[in-house]
């Protein structure tokens, strides 16, 4: 039985250029529930797999300009059996709002004050449905960010603002249960998001060492060329990089943390308690132009995960009809080639290190379609806000979770 679907906003931000793997290993960004309010402080394996991203396996430039130039269209026909798949899969997609709208009014004076009362651990882990919540930020919608999430309906960054990737996520996960799409919270979609929930949605978390120590880049210039020179495109500063080990917008996390100063080992925070890894595999994935929204599917046809995404924009469009994957690359280098758009001055092809500030971030699913693929990015709260020249972008957890699931071959679809 296939559910509806829907899913909408922003443009994209992606690259069309090809990326290469620096090592072959997969990001842990993604921290596991904890039935504990308090996270996991085990070696951070995940970190160093994330920022150490040292640069032994490097291309040259030659072999950047070959796979540029004459890399051909792989792409194969597709099986009448996938084809009915494919269909199948874009009934569901099509039944789902591309804008889901917010309900209610905004100015709920007594709600709002008594929201902003509960940005503690206990007020967020105990937060209860409130109907007409209206938009805003509360602490009601951090915690359905982070049951979303869980259940791999992703709103991007968890923000606890009610804002279009939250309600397109709402939608989602309405479809994936059997729900009529509204991207509305309310009561029923609620119950179904907690039920089954033991973990806690928000936990403490302390601090290491190695948290602090980084490697940390003093910051990532504008320009290609500087950026080429550097070790790695590391993460910045501890706060970019916590907000993205859980699934955090930045300012989110440090509006959670007012007294924290990020700045020692042993000091105990406030953050999100995120999902496990997406346990099916992916046979389908339909990126929806109009949608802004990229919709995964088992080989039953079932929907089991949807991402917010960049994809595309009128200047740079992303190509139409159906490729497949053609490889996954954890910590990509990045080929930047002045052919297929140019930076600033740049009018030289140029070699950009590993890093979750690479211009894909640090996942790169290649396509069939020559310098096209599904990537992460530098930038996570803007994914689904601005516009890309051609590709998916995601948040690079997002990226990761997809890339665990997909093999080559994969079906990928491209919806208007």
């Amino acid at each position: 039985m296939f559910a509806r679907s829907a899913l909408t906003i922003a443009l994209a931000l992606c690259l069309t250029q090809p990326a290469f793997s620096a090592e072959d290993n997969t990001d842990n960004s993604v921290t596991p529930a904890s039935n504990k309010t308090t996270a996991q402080n085990k070696p951070q394996a995940n970190q160093a797999d994330e920022q150490s991203l040292k640069p032994t396996i490097v291309n040259q430039m030659s072999d950047i300009n070959t796979q540029s130039d004459n890399e051909p269209d792989t792409s194969k026909p597709v099986t009448p059996q996938t084809e009915r798949a494919l269909e199948n899969a874009q009934a569901v997609v099509k039944t789902m709002p591309e804008n889901p709208a917010a309900s209610g009014d905004s100015n709920k004076k007594s709600t709002q004050e008594k929201s902003a009362q509960n940005w503690t651990l206990d007020g967020l882990n105990n937060a209860n449905w409130v109907s007409d919540l209206g938009k805003g930020q509360f602490v009601e919608y951090a915690k359905a960010q982070v049951l979303l999430n869980r259940h791999h309906a992703s709103p991007g960054v968890i923000d606890g603002i009610s804002g279009k990737n939250m309600l397109k996520a709402i939608s989602a996960f309405q479809v994936m249960n059997g729900l009529t799409a509204t991207g509305l919270l309310d009561t029923q979609t609620w119950d179904l998001l907690s039920a089954g929930q033991t973990n806690d949605v928000f936990q403490s978390y302390t601090l290491t060492q190695q948290d602090i120590d980084g490697p940390y880049a003093a910051s990532i210039p504008h320009d290609y060329a500087e950026q080429a020179k550097m070790k790695g495109l590391y993460y910045t500063r501890v706060t970019e990089m916590l907000g993205e080990r859980f699934h955090m917008d930045e300012g989110f996390l440090k509006k959670l943390n007012p007294e924290a100063t990020f700045a020692k080992a042993g000091e105990t925070i406030l953050v999100a308690n995120p999902r496990e890894d997406l346990s099916d595999p992916v046979s389908l994935i339909i990126a929806h132009k109009g949608a802004k929204q990229v919709y995964a599917f088992d080989s039953n046809n079932k929907m089991v995960a949807t991402y917010p995404a960049t994809i595309g924009s009128t200047d740079t469009p992303s190509p139409k009809g159906t490729y497949q994957v053609k490889a996954v690359a954890p910590n990509p280098w990045y080929g930047y080639n002045p052919k297929n758009f140019i930076q600033g001055k740049n009018m030289k092809p140029l070699s950009l290190p590993p890093g979750p500030n690479n211009p894909v971030g640090n996942m790169w699913i290649a396509l069939s379609k020559p310098s096209f693929g599904i990537h992460g990015t530098p930038e996570p709260s803007l994914i689904s806000k601005t516009a890309s020249h051609g590709c998916i972008r995601l948040t690079n957890w997002d990226a990761n979770a997809l890339s665990k699931r997909v093999k080559p071959g994969v079906t990928v679809r491209f919806l208007e």
